[in-house]
């Protein structure tokens, strides 16, 4: 009896174990069934969502989408979507902004009481190193561009609380499709950059310039047929001779041949007080010494004959605030905002007068710096918050967009360049 009851419960549990064993087997191949249903369907979906324009070949439909506005694409399927960013579909142009930390940390940093001077000095250094972003204009999300080169850090300053009601200039300029740093302040109130900082969003890189034979800040830079210019300014000390000084950068060449090269200096030194305005302007280089309303000095080189001269009166008279200047219809146009009155008006050379555009707008008041290109003049106010967009492409002129900064940055500089070229 006990032998049977043995037998009996060797069988029962070999039978559980097979049971179990076949109820495993059958779980496990309904399980790669599945995943292999998911993986089809995936793959399904991934070729559907590669596909442009049903029953077209991917190739001539790229070659219909890509005269249309990419505005037009974003929102209507995700391989639109992905077609506009890749670096086979025509460049869009987007604005890159310099910012920094806005000024009510720096005054926190000053107000909390550091232990020693190098404590304090750090705590500030920190936060008012540049970053930098782009706005995306078909999504209108901003995104931090790469990081700069960490050697040498960038450690420059735009607050400082012993100068409450000012902010320390950091001059950038647009050049060859290229965003470059020029020069900016240290903490211990000397230039920032040994050589230019540059960003060329076609291939998404920084790069560095140049050595400048006297690195400086507070003088005037811009470009002029893809070559940058520095005039005047001030090194460690004031020399008269880098305050008269002026040189010149072919940013077209090979980075192999990069180099200053000394051009016809300035009757005196009278625009290394500030960061001073310049513009390059159908083929010259325009420059006031003072910034805003106040009466000023201007001078003008020509790029073709290395030569200085004076500029017109009716220029000199209605640049009353920040200006900039971009080429429209092969045509190369300057506008001006008055920071005061808010009003945005256009320079016309064959007569010597400035052209009203916008005779007051609200939006405009306390402008800080412009930036113009692709038929729009962006305008940076209210304390570096508000970017202000205006279509001078159309007539009358009107603003179509007002954009905040990304949080807790206050705008220095605009450039309007490339969107950032992704890979395929």
């Amino acid at each position: 009896m006990n032998l049977e009851m043995e037998q009996f419960e060797k069988m029962t549990l070999n039978l559980y174990v097979h049971n179990r064993v076949e109820q495993k087997i059958k779980f496990i191949a309904m399980e790669d069934s599945l995943k292999r249903i998911k993986i089809q369907e995936q793959d399904q979906e991934n070729n559907e969502s590669s596909i442009l324009i049903p029953g077209l070949p991917n190739h001539l439909a790229h070659l219909c989408l890509s005269n249309l506005d990419p505005s037009l694409l974003y929102g209507v399927s995700k391989s639109w979507r992905r077609l506009i960013y890749t670096s086979s579909f025509p460049h869009f142009y987007s604005l890159y902004v310099v910012c920094s930390r806005s000024s009510p940390t720096t005054s926190r940093a000053y107000n909390n009481g550091s232990t020693s001077n190098k404590q304090y000095y750090t705590r500030i250094d920190e936060q008012n190193s540049v970053e930098f972003f782009c706005l995306d204009p078909i999504s209108s999300k901003w995104s931090p561009l790469p990081n700069p080169p960490s050697d040498p850090p960038i450690r420059v300053l735009r607050h400082h609380p012993s100068f409450i009601s000012r902010s320390l200039s950091i001059q950038s300029l647009t050049v060859s499709e290229r965003m470059v740093l020029i020069a900016a302040t240290t903490h211990k109130f000397r230039p920032a950059l040994e050589r230019p900082l540059g960003f060329n969003p076609l291939c998404n890189e920084w790069f560095f310039g140049p050595p400048l034979h006297t690195p400086r800040r507070w003088c005037g830079t811009s470009s002029v047929n893809g070559k940058v210019y520095v005039a005047s300014g001030i090194g460690s000390a004031y020399h008269g001779d880098v305050a008269r000084s002026l040189e010149k950068w072919d940013v077209k060449k090979k980075a192999s041949e990069w180099k200053w090269e000394k051009l016809a200096g300035l009757k005196d030194g009278r625009f290394s007080r500030e960061a001073v305005d310049a513009i390059g302007y159908r083929g010259k280089l325009c420059m006031v010494n003072i910034k805003g309303r106040a009466v000023k000095q201007g001078a003008v080189y020509d790029v073709t004959k290395d030569e200085w001269e004076e500029m017109p009166k009716g220029m000199l008279g209605g640049w009353n605030g920040p200006a900039a200047a971009t080429t429209i219809n092969d045509e190369s146009e300057m506008y001006v905002v008055d920071e005061t009155q808010g009003s945005l008006s256009k320079y016309v050379s064959e007569t010597d007068q400035w052209e009203v555009l916008i005779e007051s707008c609200n939006e405009l008041k306390g402008a800080e710096q412009i930036s113009a290109g692709r038929g729009r003049v962006c305008v940076i106010c209210s304390g570096g918050r508000k970017i202000v967009v205006v279509d001078v492409a159309v007539k009358p002129a009107n603003v179509i967009r007002v954009l905040s900064t990304p949080p807790e940055m206050e705008a220095i500089a605009l450039h309007i360049l490339p969107r950032i070229s992704v890979e395929d």
